[in-house]
């Protein structure tokens, strides 16, 4: 059982369509796979066809009033993938949470139960590096960090890295980097193979042998509420996430 979290505080890298596709990639591997929305955006939850308005129970609830977590785990349409949505109140989590004990490890405990009905847990995580983030980074065994084949790629990155290194040293100790995940890749253009060459040349082996190319159908899928193995499954966008699952399922 391993717990994933797909973290980079810099917006528009891929972290949600990532977290959702490489969810449903391991799911369609015959792993049983639990995704959690950790974003006041809730974009994986609406990627995942989850209509946030008729729901009663979200992660929200179950970190900051308690609530049973398999209250909140909503069965999708892919087969082995569940997801615990997010809702826009998860915003104001953060300063209601500061007036909770261990607030940094409530996440931590809330999955604890979960554990055993998992081979994976994956957390998409919001673009910032608050409170949220904070606990799903203490409740994680490793991060997955998208970074996109773009200028300033590398932006923001060693702030990442320095609260990665705080939280292994206060609040988790195994916490590890799983690696580091090349998106919106077009092999066309140099500036991809320079973003792709200078990440390597920093991260060595962290770097993912797979990359993820620039899609058309990875846009499009979360518009119809579904992953890109449901809506596009010949597509390259399909073959990149299922070969990440492999990849992630080989190191175990």
């Amino acid at each position: 059982m391993k717990i994933f979290a797909l973290a980079n505080q810099k917006g528009g890298v891929g972290k949600t369509t990532s977290a959702i596709n490489l969810s449903a990639a391991l799911a369609k591997s015959g792993k049983h796979v639990l995704l959690i929305d950790a974003d006041p955006q809730a974009n994986a939850s609406s990627g995942l066809g989850v209509d946030i308005r008729q729901l009663h129970t979200t992660i929200y609830e179950c970190m900051i009033n308690g609530v049973d977590p398999t209250e909140a785990i909503v069965q999708t349409t892919t087969p082995n993938l569940d997801i615990i949505p997010s809702h826009i109140d998860l915003v104001g989590a953060e300063i209601e949470m500061l007036k909770i004990e261990e607030r940094e490890s409530i996440m931590k405990k809330m999955l604890e139960p979960l554990k055993p009905s998992y081979d994976y847990i994956i957390i998409d995580c919001s673009p910032s590096l608050g409170l949220i983030t904070i606990n799903a980074l203490t409740a994680t065994d490793s991060v997955i960090i998208p970074v996109q084949c773009e200028y300033f790629a590398l932006e923001g990155i060693s702030k990442l890295l320095n609260t990665i290194k705080i939280i292994k040293s206060k609040l988790n100790p195994q916490l590890k980097i799983e690696g580091f995940l090349m998106t919106m890749y077009d092999n066309r253009l140099r500036l991809s193979n320079q973003v792709y060459e200078e990440v390597k040349k920093h991260f060595g082996n962290l770097v993912f042998d797979t990359v993820i190319a620039r899609n058309v159908r990875l846009s499009e899928a979360p518009s119809y509420g579904m992953s890109i193995l449901e809506y596009a499954p010949q597509s390259k966008g399909a073959i990149n996430y299922m070969d990440l699952a492999k990849e992630l399922i080989s190191r175990e």
